[in-house]
């Protein structure tokens, strides 16, 4: 396997008496388009700051292309960052904004020129070199500042939530044509946002981050399909997380006795025991109204649907109490507010988490 282009070793940061980073480390391959995703204050702009040089960790190393650089300052850095603020010149073109630091290294202007329109081209906004900032739409000025930044082919470029400013219709448009971009440069791209969706439609590889740590790396498929923590559960989609006891072991997988009723899981190859406490994970597209061939079923009634756009959404409660959500995209399905139902699922649909001693 060739050596990664970027290397975080066991990255801390505090700022007064807050340690905002707990000893992270990631590794990151030529071309991969890795996020952190994760909710605000969990440490996700902190460390792309430290990959750029703005700011320095208390301890740890940063390795760009096997170099050490953490002590490097950011303009040594083959590093370029794109923000949610566009922080475009506002006095200058476009043209002149995206040339910009090509013309701080002093490059001829015709060198120059022909990066600009390059740069403009695969941002698909040849023509705008002569237009301003001013003129252009949100979307647009994205493009703008994502063209500047790529224009020298950095390394690894850095985004921090470069869509957030963009109302729903055009943050998905930009996704597409942003990982689209990513491809055709191969350029490694280190992405952050808090919104899921966005995590799971771009990334090759996303690691979920909570208080300054990362609960969870993996592929889109593994984080949602088998996430390791009851955290990456909830916070990925839309997750029931139920406690159980292990009524038998069979093979890849279990039967749990559950909320009055029983329910299969995956193992994972985890060595589960009879009589051991384990908290489950089933998404709510995978939770049925009817008894598994297994004959297992949980016991419950209907609390109430509602319609979330074109999602339907069914709120149950369980005989211990607990709630349990189902949906269903854009389809009503035969029960109502009071009716008892048997709840069910695939045993490969659901996955043992929070197991002690699961590591990365």
């Amino acid at each position: 396997m060739s050596q990664p282009i970027l290397e975080l070793h066991q990255i801390e940061k505090r700022f007064g008496d807050t340690q905002v980073l707990k000893g992270i480390s990631l590794s990151a391959a030529q071309g991969e388009f890795i996020t952190l995703l994760g909710p605000s204050g969990c440490g996700k702009t902190t460390t792309l700051r430290i990959i750029a040089g703005l700011e320095t960790p208390d301890a740890g190393r940063v390795v760009l292309e096997g170099r050490d650089v953490t002590d490097t300052e950011p303009n040594r850095r083959d590093v370029n960052t794109v923000f949610q603020n566009y922080a475009l010149f506002p006095h200058m073109t476009v043209a002149a904004n995206i040339g910009y630091s090509l013309k701080l290294k002093k490059r001829p202007k015709d060198e120059i020129a022909k990066a600009v329109d390059e740069a403009l081209a695969l941002v698909q906004l040849t023509g705008y070199g002569k237009r301003m900032p001013s003129e252009l739409s949100g979307g647009q000025r994205q493009r703008v500042a994502i063209a500047r930044a790529v224009v020298n082919r950095p390394r690894v470029l850095l985004l921090d939530e470069p869509l957030g400013a963009l109302d729903l219709q055009l943050r998905r448009q930009m996704q597409i044509e942003l990982k689209a971009l990513q491809k055709r440069l191969g350029i490694t791209f280190i992405y952050i946002t808090h919104d899921q969706e966005e995590a799971l439609n771009m990334s090759d590889r996303i690691a979920v981050m909570r208080e300054g740590r990362f609960e969870q790396i993996g592929t889109p498929a593994e984080v949602y399909d088998r996430p390791r923590t009851s955290y990456v559960a909830r916070f990925v989609g839309t997750a029931n997380v139920l406690t159980g006891t292990v009524k038998a072991v069979d093979g890849d997988a279990m039967t749990l006795a559950c909320a009055d009723g029983c329910a299969r899981v995956q193992t994972l190859g985890y060595p589960f025991k009879d009589g051991q406490t384990v908290n489950i994970a089933v998404r709510s597209e995978q939770v049925e109204f009817e008894k598994s061939a297994e004959g297992c079923g949980l016991p419950a009634t209907v609390k109430e649907k509602s319609f979330a756009g074109g999602m339907l959404r069914i709120a149950l409660a369980l005989a211990d109490g607990s709630e349990l959500i189902a949906s269903r995209h854009g389809i009503d399905i035969g029960v109502a507010a009071g009716d008892k139902v048997d709840v069910t699922w695939s045993a490969f649909h659901a996955v043992p988490v929070d197991v002690e001693g699961a590591h990365e």
